[in-house]
C-alpha cells in the first residue's frame, strides 16, 4: 500500500509576524474579557445604588408628608381648640411627632444623597470601562484583519486601539 503523506504545517508556523500577531490577539482578547466583566459589575453597582437612592428618597418623602400632616394637625388644633387643658396633651404629642419626623427626614436625606453620589461614581467608572471595552474590541478586530490581508498596518492600528482601550480602563482606577 502506498503511504500517504499528510502535511500539518500551515504557513502561520513559519511566519514570526503571524505568531506575534496571534499572541497579541490572544492577550487583547483576555484583556477585553476582564474589562467587559468590570464594566458589567459597575453597571450592576450603579443600578443597585440608584435603587437604594430612590428608596431613600421615597422614604424621605413619606417622612416629610408625615411631618406636614402633624404640622397641619397642630395648626387645626390651635385654631379650633378653645380649652388648652383638653388640647394640650394632643398638641404636645403632635409636636413631638412632627419634630421626630423632621429629624428622621434629615438623616434619610443624607443617606439618599450618599447613595446618589455612589450611583454617579459607579456610572463614571462604567463609562470608562465601556469606552475601554470598545477600543479593545476595535483593537481585536483590526489585529485579526492581519490574517486576511497580511498588511502590517492592521496589527499596528489594532495595537494602538487596544493600548487606548487599556488606558481608558485603567483611568477608571484614578476616579
Amino acid at each position: 500500500m502506498a503511504e500517504i503523506e499528510i502535511h500539518h504545517e500551515h504557513g502561520h508556523a513559519a511566519d514570526p509576524t503571524a505568531r506575534g500577531v496571534g499572541l497579541m490577539v490572544g492577550v487583547v482578547g483576555i484583556l477585553l474579557a476582564v474589562v467587559t466583566i468590570l464594566a458589567h459589575r459597575e453597571h450592576t453597582a450603579a443600578v443597585i445604588h440608584r435603587t437604594e437612592a430612590n428608596d431613600g428618597w421615597a422614604f424621605y418623602q413619606a417622612k416629610k408628608i408625615r411631618e406636614h400632616t402633624a404640622d397641619t394637625a397642630l395648626q387645626l388644633l390651635g385654631a379650633l381648640g378653645t380649652d388648652p387643658a383638653r388640647t394640650g396633651p394632643a398638641a404636645a404629642k403632635l409636636e413631638a411627632s412632627r419634630a421626630k419626623f423632621e429629624s428622621d427626614a434629615k438623616d434619610i436625606k443624607q443617606d439618599a444623597e450618599a447613595q446618589q453620589a455612589k450611583t454617579e461614581h459607579a456610572e463614571k467608572l462604567a463609562l470608562r470601562y465601556d469606552l475601554g471595552e470598545g477600543f479593545l474590541e476595535l483593537g481585536l478586530v483590526l489585529s485579526s484583519l492581519f490574517f486576511l490581508g497580511r498588511q502590517k498596518l492592521f496589527p499596528l492600528a489594532g495595537g494602538l486601539s487596544a493600548a487606548l482601550g487599556i488606558a481608558l480602563a485603567l483611568s477608571a482606577l484614578a476616579l
